[in-house]
């Protein structure tokens, strides 16, 4: 079977822009409406294979499973994925799926899931080895990269801080590409609650500041850790660096001014994993 035939009601007319569920579904693209719904979108193969994955092991939920005729006819495994989990396949026509798209060239496969942040209790925990968190972090694919950096990792959670985007942002999700469902993640509006949460869960905390006076290969990574990062234009304020335990730069050896946010984290939490396995073994 290829394309709709594969689908559970063959010969059953795609879904239209208007049809209601539809209609239902690109509302959130708003946060405003994922709020209100409990529900967000995971547009592509990988996002889609990560929610159904996430479902399946961890608790999550998918609603509804969106698949344009060509989508269908290449992404068959992901369909009896879904069949199997019982979700909903509902076939849509490509310009509904250009409707819940947020990008150029939609991809056809759309997935309603239930929000992935848990509270704060439940994710800063002791016994957590990694964590890292974004403080007033606004670009969306900064973010969803950080997110997958994280889980490359092997993060034990990220959390959003202050002002931070929605992590179910549709750039989010599509920057952090699959990665947004597997390390726990929370949001938490009080940054310095989140602060005193990471320390509460035995982590030390350390904040990655271009003028700080420790450069980052002078830092021993024995014990757990939660990396703090700042806005992208501003960095970190001085009240978080005045709360944090120890302020961390990345040494430059060339000309560059800075490094960009998402690269800045790659590099410090990279390093504190690939640090803290060596030590173990």
């Amino acid at each position: 079977m290829t394309g709709y035939s594969a689908l559970p009601r063959p010969g059953a007319a795609p879904f239209t822009e208007r049809t209601p569920r539809v209609v239902a579904a690109r509302k959130l693209t708003r946060r405003a409406e994922r709020e209100k719904a409990g529900r967000f979108l995971a547009e592509g193969a990988n996002a889609v294979e990560a929610a159904l994955t996430h479902a399946f092991e961890d608790g999550g939920k998918v609603y509804e499973l969106f698949v344009t005729e060509r989508a269908a006819a290449h992404h068959e495994r992901l369909l009896a994925a879904a069949r199997d989990a019982g979700v909903v396949i509902s076939p849509i026509t490509d310009r509904a799926a250009d409707g819940l798209s947020e990008t150029v060239t939609p991809q056809g496969i759309v997935a309603v899931c239930a929000l992935v942040d848990r509270p704060q209790q439940t994710v800063l925990r002791p016994g957590a080895k990694l964590v890292v968190v974004l403080v007033d972090v606004s670009d969306p694919g900064n973010a969803g990269t950080v997110i997958r950096v994280a889980d490359a990792a092997g993060a034990d959670a990220v959390v959003l801080a202050g002002d931070s985007v929605d992590p179910h942002n549709g750039k989010c999700v599509r920057a952090a590409a699959g990665s947004l469902f597997h390390p726990a993640i929370t949001r938490i509006r009080d940054v310095d609650a989140a602060l005193k949460a990471c320390s509460a869960a035995g982590l030390r905390t350390i904040g990655a500041h271009g003028y700080a006076d420790v450069e980052l290969d002078q830092v021993s990574f024995a014990e757990p850790t939660a990396w703090v990062f700042g806005n992208e234009a501003h960095g970190l304020p001085r009240n978080v660096l005045d709360t944090v335990d120890l302020a961390v730069k990345i040494p430059l050896y060339g000309r560059a001014e800075s490094l960009n946010l998402a690269t800045a984290a790659a590099v410090c939490v990279y390093t504190n994993a690939m640090a803290s396995r060596s030590t173990a073994t």
